[in-house]
């Protein structure tokens, strides 16, 4: 009873009844159970579930104006309505088969037993937790199965998820471009999930890590005997993907015999497989991506023109990391919480100075870099702290010195300059020293004290737990 009188108390109960005595009543017997609102006709009724967060309401059958079957009709029309409990003075199986066809929970006659009431009520009211907590893990599933690991405030990356969500409403095909470690397949399984077509088949696949001359094969399927090694039939992805989604990833790196076939079956949407005679239709959609300039490549003969056109239908391009710098900080509390999940161990968070270092270097490798970069420092960490500028790797504490050598092209000043090395060769030096601070001090030819003034003045921690 306890838990019973736990899981209710914050819920809301309207009863909707012209009589004021039957009103009382109700309103002592359901007090202590739950928050009891009271009102005398329908069209209060409405009103009242339209400002309060009501979840269940007790609705009188015969009522003057809005009688209660109609003020039922009305009420299931509002989004999310509550469940609804009809009283009537009538005993009438055919009334409560109708009330309850209607949308109502159950229908109680007048007089009523107070047990059976309540017993009706806490069904009533456990239906609606239940849909609630469906209601909430199907938008969990939206939320992890829909942009993933592509988030962000910033103001591209809105732009972004606003064309994806219009992309979503279609049925052309797809082109899309950015830097290696973008989220480009992200984004493609992000169109099939909440596109037309999230009922078939996702189809990936990468251009480039499958052989040219096996690759007409992989599109189209083939037929038992048609070259060596074809020992029997093979279905292709196009057939695969008949009703989903095609994702052709590293597009630029087709062939050209390979570009004039694919255009083919884009513009007839029939193919053949290798070897074989007989002609499939397919209902595929293409979605390619591409971190290269298709354009440059059309220009320079690399590329057909037409299959680009085909292709390019619905153009979105990812912006690469170091230009969504102000997204860095929630990709980064994304990804611990992902991480922690995953390695089931509690994660802190990171430091300031650590995330002001993670916002200022340039992630040649974009989302999956970062992501790559905390699973280490995750699986590398006690747990037991934040993540400190000194478990960052030298070559993203100061990239500079992993390029061409050539410091000069930074903003910064000599004396920033030299300060930031000098941290990063200290870092370099505990870490080869596992954090003993005297081994450390004699690989840089340094007294013990000099070291702890200078990992003092740098910011660094004096102990590695």
């Amino acid at each position: 009873m306890l838990e019973h009188e736990t899981l209710t108390a914050a819920q809301t109960v309207l009863v909707v009844d012209d009589e004021l005595s039957v009103r009382e009543s109700l309103e002592t017997l359901l007090e202590d159970r739950y928050k009891v609102l009271t009102v005398d006709t329908g069209e209060r009724a409405l009103s009242a579930v339209r400002d309060k967060n009501v979840d269940l309401v007790i609705l009188d059958v015969t009522m003057p104006g809005m009688g209660g079957m109609q003020a039922l009709d009305s009420l299931m029309r509002i989004p999310d309505p509550p469940e609804v409990v009809m009283l009537s003075a009538s005993d009438s199986a055919r009334l409560g088969v109708q009330a309850v066809k209607n949308g109502a929970f159950d229908y109680i006659a007048k007089p009523f037993d107070s047990e059976d009431l309540l017993e009706v009520l806490r069904r009533a009211l456990e239906k609606r937790n239940l849909r609630r907590e469906v209601d909430y893990l199907r938008s969990e599933v939206v939320k992890l199965s829909g942009f993933g690991d592509i988030v962000g405030r910033s103001r591209r990356m809105q732009e972004l998820f606003r064309i994806v969500g219009q992309v979503c409403a279609t049925d052309s095909s797809v082109l899309i471009t950015g830097e290696s470690g973008t989220g480009k397949e992200l984004i493609a399984r992000t169109i099939h999930f909440r596109g037309r077509r999230s009922a078939g088949p996702f189809v990936p696949v990468n251009c480039a890590a499958i052989p040219q001359e096996l690759l007409e094969s992989e599109f189209f399927g083939h037929e038992k005997g048609s070259f060596t090694g074809a020992h029997e039939r093979r279905i292709g992805k196009f057939e695969l993907a008949n009703g989903g989604i095609l994702f052709l990833d590293e597009i630029s790196t087709l062939r050209s015999d390979l570009q004039a076939k694919l255009l083919r079956v884009l513009q007839e949407r029939e193919f053949t497989r290798v070897g074989g005679s007989t002609v499939i239709r397919t209902d595929a959609r293409v979605i390619s991506a591409t971190n290269q300039d298709l354009r440059e490549l059309v220009r320079t003969g690399q590329f057909r023109e037409d299959l680009y056109y085909r292709l390019n239908v619905l153009p979105i391009a990812l912006p690469p990391l170091r230009e969504r710098r102000g997204d860095i900080p929630i990709l980064v509390r994304h990804f611990l919480e992902k991480i922690a999940y995953r390695f089931n161990r509690q994660v802190a968070d990171v430091t300031a100075e650590a995330m002001d270092v993670l916002k200022a270097y340039h992630w040649p490798g974009n989302i999956r870099e970062l992501e790559n970069l905390l699973e280490r420092l995750v699986a590398f960490s006690s747990g037991n702290r934040p993540i400190g500028i000194e478990d960052l790797p030298s070559e993203v504490i100061f990239p500079e010195v992993e390029g061409d050598g050539d410091l000069t092209t930074t903003s910064r000043s000599l004396l920033e300059a030299r300060d930031r090395f000098e941290r990063m060769y200290i870092l370099s030096a505990l870490r080869k020293a596992g954090w003993n601070q005297s081994e450390a001090a004699r690989t840089l030819g340094i007294h013990r004290n000099t070291l702890l003034k200078k990992m003092a003045i740098h910011g660094l921690s004096t102990r590695r737990s």
